[in-house]
Order: C-alpha cells, then sequence, then structure tokens
C-alpha cells in the first residue's frame, strides 16, 4: 500500500484522529497492511509474532476453537474495529484458540507488532487516551453480549442479534435494510448461544410474521424498529 493511503486510513481512523498531521505521517513507516480475500484467516491468537490488528475495510469473524476443535463464532468484527493482542495480555490459555476469517469479498487491515504500539502509546499521552476508551467500548459490547446470553430468552437474543446487525449495515436506513448474508445458521447460533435447528425456525417466524424476507445471500429487514 502507497504511503499516502496509509496516511488517509489512520488519519480518517477513530484511533488516529487525535494525532497531528505530522505524527500521522511518522506513524505511516510502523504498521504493516494487508488485503484477504473471502474464506482467507489472517490471524491465529497462538502466533508466535503478537499483533494488534484494525480493520481498514471489509468484514471478519473471530472464530473460538475449544481443546476438542469444536468450533463458535465469537463475534462479527467490521470497519474500524480492533482485535488481536489489543488488551496486551501476553498469557495464552492453551485450552483453547481463535483465529479471524474474512467473511466479505475483500478485507484490508492493519498491523502493528504489540511492542511497537506499546511504545507508540507512551509517546502519545492522547492516543493512549482514545485507546483506552476504545478498548472499553469493546469490552463493554462483549459484556452487554454476556448479560442477553444470561438473562434474555432466545427469541429476544435472535431479534435483537438481527436488529443489531441490520443496524451495522444499514448505513442510516431503517426500513428495507438489505444485509449480506455472510453468517451460516450455524455460525448466529453460536454467537446466541442456541442451536442451528432454533436459529432456522426463528428465521422463519420472523418471516412469517412479516417482519424480514431471506435467502441465502441476503436477508431484508423491513422495519428495524419492530425487531425489538
Amino acid at each position: 500500500m502507497k504511503e499516502e493511503a496509509k496516511y488517509w486510513f489512520l488519519h480518517d481512523h477513530q484511533l488516529f484522529s487525535v494525532l497531528s498531521r505530522e505524527e500521522n505521517r511518522a506513524l505511516c513507516l510502523i504498521p504493516s497492511f494487508k488485503t484477504v480475500r473471502k474464506n482467507e484467516i489472517l490471524y491465529f491468537s497462538h502466533d508466535d509474532e503478537q499483533r494488534l490488528y484494525t480493520i481498514k475495510s471489509g468484514t471478519l469473524k473471530i472464530v473460538r476453537v475449544d481443546a476438542d476443535g469444536n468450533e463458535t463464532v465469537k463475534e462479527v468484527l467490521r470497519s474500524g474495529d480492533l482485535f488481536g493482542q489489543y488488551t496486551f495480555d501476553m498469557e495464552i490459555d492453551e485450552n483453547q484458540d481463535e483465529y479471524a476469517v474474512a467473511v466479505s469479498d475483500k478485507v484490508v487491515i492493519c498491523s502493528f507488532l504489540t511492542n511497537d504500539f506499546e511504545e507508540i502509546l507512551k509517546r502519545n499521552p492522547q492516543l493512549a487516551i482514545r485507546y483506552t476508551k476504545l478498548v472499553g467500548f469493546r469490552i463493554k459490547r462483549i459484556s452487554n453480549n454476556y448479560t442477553n446470553l444470561m438473562f434474555k430468552d432466545v427469541k429476544t437474543r435472535f431479534a435483537l442479534f438481527l436488529k443489531d446487525w441490520a443496524i451495522k449495515e444499514g448505513n442510516g436506513k431503517v426500513q428495507e435494510v438489505v444485509i449480506k448474508n455472510y453468517l451460516t445458521h450455524n455460525d448466529i447460533a453460536g454467537l446466541i448461544c442456541s442451536t442451528r435447528q432454533t436459529v432456522t425456525l426463528l428465521f422463519n417466524e420472523l418471516k412469517n410474521a412479516g417482519l424480514i424476507d431471506y435467502t441465502r445471500s441476503e436477508i431484508i429487514v423491513h422495519d428495524v424498529a419492530k425487531l425489538g
């Protein structure tokens, strides 16, 4: 990627926007940029080289693998989101692993070695504050997901998941929102702690109620507000 393109990505990113033009120019020399295609794996949590990643464009999913080899989708990430070693915690759980895989046609990522990024934060207090806030929002989002799993029934969890998906993919639209269907029913089941069969039944219930239409390739949400 050309240096000018790197600069504008960093300049426009919610994390690096606190830096001056000169600071962003200097920062362009440090990160690595990579483009991957749909279904390509771009990160393993057990990689020897620990990195912090952010998404320039596209969508990916984080998949958790337990000791028995069972895979569960942990979360879906989009442009601007952070993943990888974003807490700088070097302890690794040997009983489970996770990886990131592209689900959109193309994903462009920017990554920093964790040691390099820690040094950047030490030199830029404003950036460190912004980074702390973004990580806090990420942790809060994960916490809210766990709260929903504990205290809401599966039908409500599914409706809230679909509503959140439509809001994020709708670019401000709230009616007739078309979602590119890059998640399988099994993926969604993992995200809401359910089963593939139950997710299929819930899709059919919403379709019969006139709230959505769906095919293998897309989901149409007629009115986001009516999902809950």
